[in-house]
């Protein structure tokens, strides 16, 4: 199957790898011209035979809002139009009425996978009309992972990303947990292997913690070192009050916490993310790469 891919990014190319590794044929756009097969959505809409697909990986809100627009003038009655992003569920509706006076047809997917979804596949939670849903569906077997699960036609226009939504805050949610579980364990001098603790948790279980991910600093994690500070609700570490972007820097694959004015190991499976912020009762604990702190040698 034909599909044009719009945003080339960590999600976005490695969607479109994976597709190509299936025997798809993906004409891939984006504005930074290396890897891109196409310079302009144009061109893009040109290189598709009809009916086309085109599929849109970039951030939501007006990034996303701005192509579907273009994408209006451009495509034809019978097109379809996937968002992949994270839009919310409301402006799904407002897209695919916005793309419908147009006689073009739209659905949205909610994309979860990472960095891991070239390899192992990607969630997929999809919302749209059972037609439009089943015309694609090669695209998201190709996508999903092997076996029975992770792809979801989840109802109407809106129901993907919703679901996505709700998924996020599960997620989140679990990851405040771990914070807040390794703070508890390390708070107490009756455990002297928090660490071990946590690692011992991935195996005989409910609570498999970080099992697919390294368990220790030295076990080849990709995310580098983290620290870990207690601020108040609403600050980050030495900016004043004002947001800066993190400067990440290479350093030693040492993982720890600062509790206050103590400092404990703190395990790879735990950092998902470069940040990872978790509140409690003496603030919030602020998780980042070593070197994002002003306070750091």
């Amino acid at each position: 199957m034909q599909v044009g891919m719009i945003g080339l990014g960590r999600m976005g190319g490695n969607m479109a790898e994976r597709l190509r590794r299936a025997g798809h044929e993906v004409v891939g756009y984006a504005r930074s011209p290396q890897n891109r097969d196409v310079a302009s959505l144009k061109e893009l809409a040109s290189r598709l035979s009809a009916p086309r697909t085109v599929w849109i990986m970039i951030p939501a809100g007006p990034p996303t809002r701005q192509t579907i627009s273009e994408l209006k003038g451009l495509l034809a009655p019978g097109d379809l139009v996937i968002d992949g992003g994270n839009s919310h569920y409301t402006e799904d509706q407002a897209h695919a009425k916005m793309l419908g006076e147009a006689g073009i047809h739209f659905v949205d997917t909610g994309v979860s996978g990472g960095v891991w979804g070239l390899q192992n596949g990607y969630g997929l939670m999809v919302g749209g009309d059972d037609a439009d849903v089943n015309r694609v569906m090669p695209i998201f077997q190709a996508l999903k992972p092997e076996g029975d699960y992770g792809f979801v036609h989840a109802g109407k226009v809106g129901a993907g990303h919703f679901a996505k939504m709700v998924h996020n805050g599960i997620e989140y949610g679990i990851m405040q947990a771990y914070a807040e579980g390794y703070e508890l364990l390390a708070a107490t001098d009756m455990v002297t292997d928090v660490a071990g603790a946590f690692c011992s948790w991935r195996q005989g279980t409910v609570d498999r913690a970080g099992r697919d991910r390294p368990c220790r600093p030295d076990a080849g994690d990709q995310l580098g070192p983290v620290r870990a500070v207690h601020l108040p609700p609403g600050r980050l570490p030495g900016d004043e009050g004002r947001r800066r972007p993190a400067q990440p820097v290479r350093r030693p694959r040492s993982h720890r916490i600062r509790h206050r004015r103590r400092h404990c190991e703190l395990p790879s499976s735990l950092v998902t993310t470069p940040r990872v912020s978790s509140r409690c009762a003496a603030g919030v604990v602020w998780v980042g790469r070593v070197g994002d702190f002003p306070a750091d040698p």
